[in-house]
């Protein structure tokens, strides 16, 4: 497999981007006419739109038993918690790990892991700072519950954040999700928890960038303890 220069800064656009760009172009076209300075303002902002909703392919670890980042974003939180009851997943605490993506990262999301989807539950709320730990439970949020091939279950949830409008998600109920297979995206801004098996320490620490698809988050079939990372 080669990689041509190009590819690496022109990138294929989710579906969902193409209405926006050209939103963006259109608007830029019009300032371009009424007054040159605003229309360099509409063509950055149109090249950020386009950045925004950009899609690129993942190269992703397909050895049986990893989990992997479902977003590119800072993990925010490492804390336990208990998932979302609507996924009826129990009610005891597990690892949740959060990921928050920012403006200017990717939001196209990520299955962590092989499986079934089981459940897939929306439920409507508010739009607060998607870095805030109460975002879990007070914003808007789009759950699916992941049946493994040993049996184990794993959660991911899709959260909206202070500016994100509309979770798009891909999967229904009975799909079967391959590692790193993209399942749907959150518009600007916005955040994803992933809730590990009991007993599984992830491998990844607070402050941590992720790339979806790619960033190994936890190893079921590792009993190595939680990792701790340093600034330096």
């Amino acid at each position: 497999m080669s990689i041509s220069i190009a590819s690496t800064v022109i990138k294929p656009i989710h579906r969902e981007g193409y209405r926006f760009i050209g939103i963006f172009a259109a608007v830029t076209v019009v300032l371009f006419l009424l007054f040159r300075p605003l229309g360099w303002i509409g063509l950055g902002l149109t090249v950020w739109c386009y950045y925004f909703f950009r899609d690129p392919d993942r190269v992703t670890p397909t050895r049986a038993g990893l989990v992997v980042a479902p977003a590119d974003g800072f993990v925010s939180l490492i804390e336990p918690a208990v998932p979302p009851a609507e996924l009826d997943l129990g009610p005891a605490a597990r690892t949740r790990v959060s990921i928050f993506m920012n403006v200017f990262d990717c939001h196209v999301n990520r299955a962590p892991a092989e499986g079934r989807v089981t459940r897939v539950a929306y439920r409507p709320g508010k739009f607060l700072n998607a870095a805030l730990d109460k975002a879990s439970e007070d914003n808007e949020r789009n759950a699916l519950a992941i049946e493994l091939e040993d049996g184990r279950s794993l959660a991911v949830v899709q959260i909206a954040g202070l500016v994100a409008r509309r979770i798009v998600c891909d999967v229904r109920e009975g799909d079967s999700l391959l590692t790193g297979q993209r399942f749907g995206m959150i518009r600007f801004g916005s955040r994803l928890d992933v809730y590990l098996p009991d007993g599984v320490a992830p491998l990844v620490a607070v402050g941590q960038y992720t790339t979806a698809g790619e960033t190994v988050v936890a190893d079921l079939a590792s009993d190595e303890p939680r990792r701790e990372g340093a600034i330096r």
